[in-house]
């Protein structure tokens, strides 16, 4: 008997599958709270990613004495899963390539991306990228280092298609904060608060632009800081509408006390993820012809939504049936 066809194979064409990234994306900067964040992560898994923060977490003047504290938890044994990422400063700013050629000398091997903020534009967003890469060959790294990086320029919006499109981008930010800066107080300070960030109108379009631009390319669109970090509930009536209203699937976390809400917000309900199931075994069964299930008909295109649907549940930790875990999500030999 032949063994059934994998989900993934059945559904995607080669390279056409999107990457499937931790939900939460965790920023720290101060040294405590980078132990912290990382004494976190080592216990609950890599169910959500840290960025550890070079650009807003180093002291003006101080920015080669923050690397090298960077770089000594990027290669300690407190990163036990290779989720730990960079945020190194903007391209036009002064230390950009001495951040770049320190963190991929000292820990290139070690990191699971870099994060390059504040681009201007396309244009601006190529030259960081060919220095970036060129750092990479000079310094012999083998392990593919995929690249996030933050919209939050009016340049950046306006090319945001073309930055999705960029081969080298996996994920893209949206940069709540420095973006209604930009707009020189035309947009009021409430479009920074958990109501005023979903209604205001310019935000609302930079929001859904660059969650468009992403799943045009099959990259992964990451949302803004809460800050109101200290309420629960902001953070999960954020990534709640996030993810089901405007199309995120990832979000950024600015204190430890918001990784469990995003996660949990970002998690399919166990009906959803009973349907799922249900539909691709079905499905499996059918050789993925289309079916009906509950008076409904079922093809490929609804099978991916599904599928993506179990890989998030599987990302974030949910339970899944033993059948289903080992079937799907066991680790899969690579192809030779």
């Amino acid at each position: 008997m032949s063994t059934p066809l994998h989900p993934a194979d059945a559904l995607f064409e080669d390279g056409q599958a999107p990457v499937v990234l931790p939900v939460v994306d965790h920023y720290c900067g101060v040294e405590a709270r980078m132990i912290k964040s990382l004494e976190l992560q080592a216990r609950m898994g890599p169910v959500f990613d840290i960025t550890l923060d070079c650009e807003d977490g180093a002291p003006v003047g101080g920015e080669a004495e923050h690397m090298l504290l960077v770089l000594h938890l990027l290669n300690g044994s407190l990163n036990a899963h290779g989720r730990v990422g960079v945020r190194v400063h903007p391209f036009n700013h002064p230390a950009f390539e001495a951040d770049v050629e320190a963190v991929i000398a000292g820990g290139g091997e070690k990191l699971a991306f870099l994060m390059i903020p504040k681009p201007e534009g396309i244009a601006d967003l190529d030259r960081a990228i060919a220095f970036i890469d060129d750092c990479l060959k000079r310094h012999a790294i083998r392990k593919p280092l995929p690249l996030h990086t933050l919209i939050e320029t009016h340049g950046a919006l306006r090319d945001v298609m073309a930055i999705a499109a960029h081969p080298r981008i996996e994920s893209l930010s949206f940069g709540l904060m420095d973006f209604v800066s930009a707009h020189r107080g035309a947009i009021p300070r409430s479009a920074l608060t958990v109501e005023g960030q979903f209604t205001h109108p310019l935000v609302r379009r930079a929001k859904l632009s660059i969650a468009a631009a992403a799943h045009a390319y099959a990259k992964t669109p990451s949302h803004c800081v809460v800050t109101e970090f200290k309420s629960e509930r902001a953070i999960q009536s954020a990534a709640e509408r996030a993810a089901r209203e405007f199309g995120y699937t990832r979000m950024w976390s600015i204190h430890p006390n918001q990784i469990q809400p995003i996660i949990d917000a970002f998690a399919p309900s166990v009906a959803e993820i009973d349907e799922a199931i249900e539909i691709l075994q079905a499905a499996q069964a059918a050789q993925w012809a289309p079916i009906q299930h509950r008076d409904m008909l079922h093809d490929r295109a609804s099978y991916r939504l599904f599928w993506h649907l179990l890989q998030r549940a599987h990302g974030t930790g949910q339970n899944l049936p033993t059948e289903v875990a080992q079937a799907w999500f066991a680790p899969r030999p690579s192809p030779l």
